[in-house]
C-alpha cells in the first residue's frame, strides 16, 4: 500500500493538475470570444491545440478475456446500491430473481397504484392475465394460449402444454419435481430465464386452472456495489463499513437483520437454483446478480490512511487495492456462493477525464495485481463515460484499457454537470429540461454505443445506459425505458429490485444482440462535432416566474439531498421533488443542480439575493417533506445548520469546485458535523 500510495499518488496529483490547467485555458478561450458568435471549428482547433481533444487513432478490438456471461453475452437490468447499507446490498444481490406477480400487483405498472389493505382478487386476476400475455409473447405455444392452458408437463425431454409443444421447443430449459406434474418449469428467452411455479395449495395457484402460482423472472443480471456517488464515506469508520460489507459479499456470509410483516428476519445471500435439464442432467442457474464494485474516482483523498508526510491517501488508490484484496476470497473459492465463475474481479471506475487517466487506472490495476499475486488482467475495468473529456476521446479511452475493459456507459446527469462546468464561461445554459432536448445529448448517447461496438465490446463487455430516477412511476418506466435496449444497450440502471423485474420485460421483447449487430453494420451515428455543441440558452427572454421556478426546483433537489447526506450520512435518497414526486438523488443529480444555479448566478440571470431567497424558501419545503422523520433536523427558520450551509456552498462556490464536483464541500461539512459529535 505504501508504494502504491506514494508512487502512484504523485502521478494522481499531476493528472488533477492537468485537469485544472486545461479548464483554465478553456475558461480563458470563452472569455476572450464572448462578444463573438461561437465558432465550432475554431473551438475544436483550440481543444486540439491544448491537448484536450486527441486523435482517435486506428481501429482496434478489445481483447478482454475471462468475462462472465452476465457481462459479456446476456443483456438485462443492472442495479446500483450503496455498499454501506447491508440490507440494500443483499436486496440487490438477490434481485437476480423476482416475482412478476408481485411487481405488477404492488406498483402502478398496470396503470393504477397498488391498493392498500387486503388482497384485491380483481386486481390479482388482472395481474395473472397480464403475465399470461407476456408468456404468449415470449414463449408461444403451437395452437393455444397460456391463458387457456390446464396442464404443463415434461415427456421425453420436451415441454408439453395441454399436449401441445412450444413454437420454439428449445426455449424449454428445465424443471423441478415430477416431470408429469412439475413443481416448476424453467424457460429461457434471449438468454434470460423464466420460472413457472406451480402450487395447488398456494392462494393464487389454488384458483388457477393450471395451478400456476407465480411467474418468476431472472431480473437483475448484475449489480454495482457502490463506494462512490451513493454513499457518504468521509473517514476511516465509514470506509471500514463499506469494506466490511464488500467482504461479507465476497465471502458469501453477509447478513442483515430487519423487521418485515411484524416479525424479525435475517436476510442472507440466496443460493443457486437447481433444475433437471431436458436431457436429465442437473442444471444449476445463478441465484444472485453478478457484482461489480464501484471505486471512487481520482479526485478525493481520505483520512482513513495517512502517509508519512501526514497527507491523506488518494481514496481511489486505497479502494483499488483493498476491494481487490477482499475479492480474492471469491477468486479462491471452488464451491459455495461464488460471484465470478471465470475468475475475474469487476471494478467500475468513475469520473475519469480522458485516455491518460484511464491509462493511469489500467497501470494501477496492473500494479495491484502484482502486489496481490493475481494473473494479469484479473481486475476488469468499467469506464463511465460521464465526463466530457472522456466522451470526446472515448475510442482512445477504450484503447487505454483494451485488455481489461468490461463496461462502458452513459450518465446524463454527471455528463451534464461536467458540461456546464467545463463551459461555464461560454454563457448561460438552457433550463435543465431543455438541455435534454439539445442535439449534443443524442449524439453523446449514440456515439457511446457506436464506438463501443466498433471496438468489439459486443460479446465481451457491457454497454450501459443510465438510471430511471422515479422508483414509484413504474408504468412510465415500462413505457419509456424500452428505448435503452432498442438503442443497443446491454444493460441499464434501475432503482430497485422490483424495477429490475419489470425492466427485464423489455429485454424479452428486444433482442439486444440483434440490435447491436444491425447498429454495427450501419456505422457511426454520433460524432464528436455534435457532442461538442454547448447547450447554451439561445432564447433567454424568460419571465421572472420561469427563472425563479427553475432556481427553486434546483435548490429544492440540492437541499433535500444534502440535508440527509450531511446530517444522517445517507448518500442516496428518494427525495421528493418540488411537486412531491419521489426521485432517486445521488451526487450526480446534486452536481447538475448546483452547477446550473452557479452558471445562472455567474452570468447574471439571477442575483445572489434571489438565490438566497430561493434556498430559504425551499429549505422550509424540505422541512415539511421530512416532518415525519424523527432523525431529521429542520433547516428553517434559523438557516444556520451545517447541512444548509453545505447546500449554499455547493451553489455559491460551485464555479470554483474542481470539475464542479460536490465531494469536496460535502466531505468537509460532514467531517465538521462529525467532529461536533
Amino acid at each position: 500500500m505504501a508504494d502504491l500510495a506514494q508512487t502512484e499518488g504523485a502521478q494522481n496529483r499531476a493528472l488533477l493538475a492537468k485537469r485544472d490547467a486545461l479548464q483554465t485555458q478553456i475558461d480563458q478561450w470563452h472569455i476572450s470570444h464572448r462578444d463573438a458568435a461561437h465558432d465550432p471549428v475554431a473551438y475544436q482547433d483550440f481543444l486540439k491545440e491544448i491537448g484536450y481533444l486527441l486523435p482517435e487513432g486506428p481501429d482496434f478490438q478489445i481483447d478482454t478475456t475471462n468475462v462472465d456471461a452476465e457481462i459479456a453475452r446476456i443483456a438485462g437490468p443492472q442495479l446500483v446500491v450503496p455498499i454501506t447499507n447491508a440490507r440494500y446490498a443483499l436486496n440487490a444481490a438477490n434481485a437476480r430473481w423476482g416475482s412478476l406477480y408481485d411487481a405488477l400487483y404492488g406498483t402502478d405498472a398496470m396503470g393504477s397504484p397498488a391498493p392498500s389493505g387486503g388482497y384485491e382478487r380483481g386486481r390479482g386476476a388482472r395481474v395473472v392475465a397480464r403475465a399470461r400475455v407476456f408468456l404468449d409473447e415470449a414463449f408461444p405455444i403451437q395452437g393455444t394460449s397460456h391463458a387457456d392452458v390446464r396442464r404443463y408437463y415434461v415427456a421425453n425431454g420436451a415441454l408439453l402444454v395441454d399436449d401441445l409443444p412450444l413454437v420454439n421447443p428449445a426455449k424449454f430449459a428445465g424443471y423441478k419435481g415430477n416431470p408429469k406434474a412439475p413443481d416448476s418449469v424453467l424457460l429461457v428467452n434471449n438468454g434470460l430465464h423464466v420460472e413457472l411455479v406451480f402450487d395447488r395449495a398456494h392462494p393464487i395457484g389454488s384458483r388457477d386452472q393450471a395451478q400456476l402460482a407465480d411467474v418468476v423472472l431472472e431480473s437483475a443480471l448484475s449489480a454495482i456495489m457502490d463506494c462512490e456517488d451513493s454513499v457518504a464515506c468521509v473517514d476511516g469508520a465509514d470506509k471500514t463499513l463499506a469494506y466490511a460489507n464488500w467482504l461479507g459479499l465476497m465471502q458469501g456470509n453477509l447478513t442483515a437483520d430487519l423487521s418485515k410483516g411484524g416479525r424479525q428476519i435475517t436476510r442472507a445471500l440466496n443460493p443457486d437454483r437447481a433444475f433437471t435439464a431436458p436431457d436429465g442432467s442437473t442444471l444449476t442457474v445463478k441465484g444472485r446478480a453478478l457484482l461489480w464494485i464501484r471505486n471512487v474516482g481520482h479526485l478525493m483523498t481520505n483520512p482513513a490512511i495517512l502517509l508519512p508526510d501526514g497527507s491523506e491517501i488518494f481514496e481511489g488508490l486505497m479502494d483499488g487495492l483493498i476491494t481487490s484484496l477482499i475479492a480474492m476470497h471469491d477468486l479462491k473459492k471452488t464451491e459455495g456462493l461464488r460471484n465470478s465463475q471465470t475468475g475475474s474481479v469487476y471494478i467500475v471506475k468513475p469520473k475519469m477525464h480522458g485516455p491518460e487517466e484511464v491509462g493511469f487506472t489500467d497501470h494501477c490495476f496492473g500494479k495491484i495485481e502484482t502486489i496481490l499475486g493475481l494473473p494479469a488482467n484479473t481486475l476488469k475495468i468499467g469506464v463511465m463515460d460521464e465526463e466530457r473529456r472522456t466522451s470526446v476521446n472515448l475510442k482512445a479511452c477504450i484503447r487505454a484499457a483494451q485488455h481489461r475493459l468490461a463496461f462502458i456507459n452513459t450518465g446524463f446527469l454527471d455528463r451534464t454537470g461536467d458540461e456546464i462546468h467545463t463551459s461555464m464561461e461560454a454563457g448561460p445554459f438552457s433550463r435543465k429540461d431543455f438541455i435534454k432536448r439539445k442535439s449534443w445529448i443524442g449524439a453523446y448517447e449514440n456515439q457511446n454505443v457506436d464506438i463501443g461496438l466498433e471496438c468489439g465490446l459486443q460479446g465481451r463487455a457491457q454497454i450501459g445506459k443510465g438510471m430511471w430516477a422515479a422508483p414509484d412511476l413504474m408504468a412510465a418506466m415500462l413505457e419509456q425505458k424500452i428505448e435503452h435496449p432498442k438503442a443497443g444497450a446491454s444493460c441499464a440502471w434501475v432503482p430497485s429490485p422490483t424495477a429490475a423485474t419489470l425492466h427485464v420485460l423489455h429485454y424479452h421483447k428486444v433482442d439486444v444482440a440483434a440490435v447491436q449487430a444491425k447498429l454495427k453494420a450501419g456505422g457511426r451515428r454520433g460524432y464528436v462535432e455534435t457532442v461538442l455543441e454547448i447547450p447554451l440558452a439561445t432564447y433567454q427572454k424568460w419571465t421572472e416566474a420561469q427563472m425563479l421556478h427553475e432556481v427553486e426546483n434546483n435548490a429544492q433537489g440540492i437541499l433535500g439531498y444534502v440535508v440527509r447526506w450531511i446530517d444522517q450520512g445517507v448518500g442516496c435518497s428518494k427525495v421528493p421533488d418540488i411537486n412531491d414526486v419521489g426521485l432517486m438523488e445521488d451526487r450526480a443529480t446534486c452536481r447538475i443542480s448546483a452547477q446550473h444555479i452557479a452558471n445562472w448566478l455567474h452570468h447574471g440571470i439571477v442575483s445572489q439575493a434571489q438565490v438566497e431567497a430561493a434556498m430559504q424558501k425551499m429549505a422550509a419545503v424540505v422541512d415539511r417533506q421530512n416532518a415525519a422523520d424523527p432523525a431529521y433536523r429542520p433547516m428553517a427558520p434559523g438557516f444556520d445548520g451545517i447541512a444548509y450551509q453545505a447546500a449554499c456552498d455547493l451553489v455559491m462556490q460551485g464555479r470554483a469546485q474542481p470539475s464542479g464536483y460536490t465531494e469536496p464541500v460535502l466531505h468537509a461539512r460532514r467531517l465538521q458535523l462529525k467532529a461536533r459529535g
